[in-house]
């Protein structure tokens, strides 16, 4: 006689961990493939159906659009509709959603030691090299009673940091203390210790605007030598 099959769950209802713990719930919200890059590409900015899958290179639509229904049921995406002439419709994250930076944060962290040096040729993307790997190490110690905003020009893209942790809004509208223009491939060289912020800026592949503390405090607060 043979013994039947035991299903381990139910049709259609996805399977979680029998475990009474925060980890194991936060793996049945973010464990699944692609979740966690779905959320790290909404982080950059809000992103059409269309961007993300651009970016998203392997993912398959009817798996982009699980991923992504399964975040907006959890309430750590959501929708909205932009204004003409743009008129259409963008993914963005919830404040719930921001939730999960410190977990990306410190993915990046680990990764950046697994990560191969970039290649001639390697596309490294001016998003990930600020998010991946200059920003998961600010150091809010490092950071304590420094008021500074701090602009990155990679590969021709803006973006504004700030030594107060809670204060990229207003640090839109200040004029940076510092202003540090290079190639994306330069700050994960730095981070991986190919070579210091401060040698690519002897060589010129660095160029560095504003006050020399200001820079000073930049790689003392994200920890750029």
């Amino acid at each position: 006689m043979s013994t039947p099959r035991v299903k381990s769950r139910a049709r259609g209802r996805k399977a979680t961990h029998a475990h009474y713990c925060p980890v194991a719930r936060s793996l049945d919200l973010l464990g699944d493939r692609w979740t966690l890059l779905v959320l790290r590409e909404l982080m950059f900015g809000d992103r059409r159906f269309s961007d993300l899958r651009n970016e998203l290179v392997g993912i398959s639509p009817t798996l982009l659009t699980e991923r992504l229904q399964a975040l907006t049921d959890a309430g750590l995406v959501e929708t909205r509709e932009l204004p003409p002439p743009a008129a259409r419709t963008v993914y963005t994250v919830t404040p719930r959603g921001r939730d999960s930076v410190p977990i990306l944060q410190a993915m990046a962290r680990f990764g950046m030691t697994l990560l191969p040096p970039p290649a001639r040729g390697t596309r490294v993307r001016p998003e990930m090299a600020v998010y991946g790997s200059v920003t998961p190490w600010y150091d809010e110690a490092a950071a304590s009673g420094i008021d500074e905003v701090y602009r990155l020009v990679v590969d021709g893209e803006p973006f504004t940091l700030t030594s107060v942790r809670s204060g990229r809004a207003a640090a839109a509208t200040r004029a940076p203390d510092l202003i540090l223009t290079t190639r994306a491939s330069e700050l994960v060289k730095a981070r991986q210790g190919q070579r210091t912020l401060a040698s690519a800026v002897a060589r010129g592949r660095v160029r560095v605007d504003g006050r020399a503390g200001a820079l000073a405090s930049f790689q003392r607060i994200f920890h750029l030598p």
